[in-house]
């Protein structure tokens, strides 16, 4: 999962400033790298390793001038971690064209083979966003004339070889130096993708990204999400072009509402916050009919919890405390790039007031269990905290595939719940109660914000992949791919 933006502004504007601040505001989506590339009469690159923060500073960004441009934060899921893999990427030929994406190729090893290693073309990269872009440059330059200017019906041509191509989950920004922008969606739309307008005393200014909250921070009305198989073109005349050009049953990612995006964005017209409030009111419900122990209190495991903890308190009318103090300066260790730095920094980044803990049986609540890193330890010092009894419970059920769309679960190995009933769980993370949501709730709580989606992709709970080309050779590819890089 990767944080994006890009911006089509009104001439005589920089873009690079508002690209910096959508930026920070998806800077939970990936702290690996981040970029942003912006063109005048040429390109304007500043990329590096790091957080927004470390990266851009008032000399670099000052030469990043221009009113078309594009940025993106890197959480690594395919590819090496180094400099050479961070986003954006850009091609000065057939046009100048600046890309960024989220998510991951699942074909790109075929890609790889058939587009360059048979061809002699060289990847400057090991990131699957450089087979997007060569896709949709080498059609741009096949439908090109000499002297002929780059035509709405030239990007959407583009667009559509990349879908009948390039296999797995991706929204994709790019902005055509002297054309405009086009940004465009997945088959199965599994990847999220805002796009939104405003008007401000120089002109009329476009932008796209990742989350709606990127647009809301610079002022953006979001006008609508790009849909699944679609694509949305502006150029310079300033027109807004929308075209489907795959027509697939839509799978948007479910896991974005559980985990990954901020409580602030709308995703296919659903509120994340209010999505989570449903889990936490299904979860309550959920913990009445079974009879579970009721708690002293609830205690959120910060941060994507909060609104399922403070809704199941309400419903069991039970204290809502928070009882986890967390430190704002240590990244999230679900994204973090190796198994090792995840272990050393939960305690880290979590620290109890044990006032909230001391002589009480507490609920834990959590908006997922993968590994059982964080759960086990926050176990363990809710234990340490004089807690009685320490029961836990999952806003999602549990997880037991591979994601090959995109996050980082890397190989089934890894799952604690693989081949463990509920009890085995609780056990092996120490705690006394366990309860997962179940999945028919969670994705209901979904669907009650948008009830045109009929279905989330659930792969990661169930293993059917709804793109329907997943096999075990091309997870075990995958799995190779991230398992190597995260351990260099």
């Amino acid at each position: 999962m990767c944080g994006f933006i890009g911006i089509y502004g009104p001439e005589g504007v920089d873009v690079a400033g508002e690209i910096y601040e959508g930026l920070l505001s998806v800077q939970h989506r990936g702290q690996d790298a981040a970029g942003i590339i912006t063109f005048t009469d040429s390109f304007h690159v500043k990329k590096g390793r790091g957080l927004v923060l470390e990266i851009f500073h008032e000399g670099n960004m000052a030469r990043l001038s221009g009113n078309l441009g594009v940025g993106h934060g890197r959480y690594p899921t395919m590819g090496s971690d180094e400099v050479e893999d961070a986003q954006p990427f850009h091609f000065t030929f057939p046009v100048g064209i600046a890309m960024a994406h989220n998510g991951n190729v699942t074909n790109f090893a075929e890609l790889r083979e058939s587009h360059f290693r048979n061809t002699g073309t060289r990847l400057n990269s090991s990131s699957d966003l450089e087979v997007i872009l060569y896709v949709f440059a080498e059609v741009l330059n096949d439908r090109m004339q000499p002297g002929q200017m780059v035509e709405a019906d030239d990007v959407f041509a583009a667009v559509k070889a990349c879908y009948e191509q390039v296999r797995g989950a991706y929204s994709v920004v790019a902005t055509l130096a002297d054309v405009g922008m086009v940004a465009f969606r997945d088959p199965y739309g599994i990847k999220p993708m805002a796009f939104g307008r405003k008007v401000t005393r120089e002109g009329e200014w476009f932008a796209c990204a990742s989350e709606s909250v990127v647009l809301d921070i610079n002022g953006y009305r979001r006008e609508r999400d790009i849909g699944p198989g679609e694509a949305v073109f502006i150029g310079v005349d300033r027109k807004v072009q929308r075209r489907k050009l795959a027509d697939r049953p839509h799978r948007p990612c479910i896991f974005e509402l559980v985990y990954f995006s901020r409580p602030d964005s709308f995703l296919d017209d659903i509120s994340v916050y209010k999505t989570r409030v449903r889990f936490g009111e299904a979860l309550a419900e959920q913990w009445i009919e079974s009879g579970a122990p009721i708690p002293d209190a609830i205690i959120p495991i910060p941060d994507s919890s909060r609104e399922a903890a403070l809704a199941m308190a309400i419903r069991l009318g039970v204290p809502y405390r928070e009882g986890l103090v967390k430190n704002r300066y240590i990244g999230r260790t679900f994204i973090m790039p190796n198994q090792a730095s995840r272990q050393n920094s939960i305690r880290r980044k979590l620290n109890p007031i044990a006032l909230e803990f001391a002589g009480k049986s507490v609920l834990l609540v959590d908006d997922s269990i993968v590994r059982g890193n964080t759960a086990r330890k926050v176990v363990q010092i809710a234990r340490d905290a004089g807690a009685t009894n320490v029961y836990l419970a999952s806003c999602s059920p549990p997880l037991v595939s591979p994601c090959p769309y995109g996050v980082d679960m890397a190989t089934k190995l890894e799952f604690l719940a693989i081949d463990k009933d509920n009890q085995s769980i609780a056990e092996a993370l120490g705690a006394d109660y366990l309860m997962y949501l179940d999945r028919d709730r969670m994705n209901e709580a979904g669907r009650t914000g948008n009830p045109e989606i009929k279905k989330f992709c659930n792969a990661c709970f169930t293993g059917e992949y709804p793109t329907g080309d997943i096999t075990i050779e091309r997870l075990n590819a995958i799995a190779s791919d991230r398992t190597k890089n995260r351990d260099e």
